[in-house]
């Protein structure tokens, strides 16, 4: 018998990426989509002004066809439905604190304020890749696992969380580490095969090389590979030789999404107990 869908589970998820800005509405019980995933392209430039527009655009598109009729909300409901966003930059406080592959003007830029008051809901915001590897601890590759784990996203950039026996160590950058005297992710983000025209046995030389470099900085009890390039491990993964163990993302590319909504529910929940309205992060 179906487990009854709970409006006080769910919430939307959002993936900012600097080509694609994802969503749907997600229930934080199972991580699983309530309707349809949709993409949007991310504005060119990526000036914050526009891109929150596209984001309460989006927030409306989703939640529609979940309202009245056979829909599981009512328009209160929906209304009430918190929203979580990953961002590709370090965040504190509900600010932007870096732009990394999107327009400089999200450093400093109060997002979570600014998100919250254009689409008259909680926002919750967090580094994309802290993001996705929170649902990937929580639903998918990294479940069940102890000790220490690296989250890779590799797409338009290279992201990174880092977990011991659960808990996040927010806002970490090893996509910019010094790899061959260069930000490694000038190399090994998924972009860098098609903007140097690598083969994909190429590309994994250089992604090999950036795998053990974090490995001897940090031997890690597990890698767990994300974002765009997850959905074609098939293609690199015979020339990975790292000792560490290394997983594809469960969740592959709709982890931002899922991790989105869960932090959408924990900020919720906990300006619910504080009482005032006010996040008590």
């Amino acid at each position: 018998m179906a487990t009854e869908v709970k409006p006080s589970d769910l919430a939307v998820g959002i993936d900012f990426g600097g080509s694609g800005i994802k969503g749907a509405v997600v229930n934080t019980r199972t991580g699983q989509f309530m309707g349809e995933r949709i993409r949007v392209r991310t504005p060119q430039p990526s000036v914050p002004r526009d891109v929150v527009a596209v984001m309460d655009g989006l927030v409306r598109s989703l939640l529609e066809p979940l309202v009245g009729g056979e829909g599981p909300l009512t328009a209160a409901d929906a209304a009430g439905l918190p929203v979580g966003v990953g961002i590709p930059a370090a965040t504190r406080g509900g600010t932007t604190l870096t732009a990394a592959n999107i327009d400089s003007g999200w450093i400093g830029f109060q997002a979570e304020r600014e998100m919250s008051l254009a689409m008259s809901r909680v926002v919750a915001i967090g580094n994309d890749a802290d993001v996705a590897g929170l649902a990937e601890l929580r639903f998918g590759a990294g479940r069940y696992q102890r000790g220490t784990i690296i989250v890779l996203t590799i797409g338009t950039g290279m992201g990174s969380a880092i977990f011991a026996d659960g808990r996040l160590l927010p806002n970490t950058e090893f996509g910019h580490v010094e790899l061959h005297g260069q930000d490694a992710e000038v190399r090994v983000a998924e972009s860098a095969r098609d903007r140097l025209g690598l083969s994909w046995k190429e590309w994994a030389a250089g992604f090999d090389d950036y795998l053990h470099l974090l490995e001897k900085l940090f031997w890690p009890d597990l890698f767990i590979l994300g974002g765009g390039a997850s959905k074609r491990s098939d293609n690199y993964m015979q020339y990975v030789t790292v000792k560490t163990p290394v997983a594809i993302a469960t969740l592959k590319n709709n982890a931002g999404i899922v991790g989105g909504a869960l932090i959408a529910i924990d900020k919720r929940n906990r300006e619910a107990m504080s009482g005032t309205g006010e996040s008590i992060s």
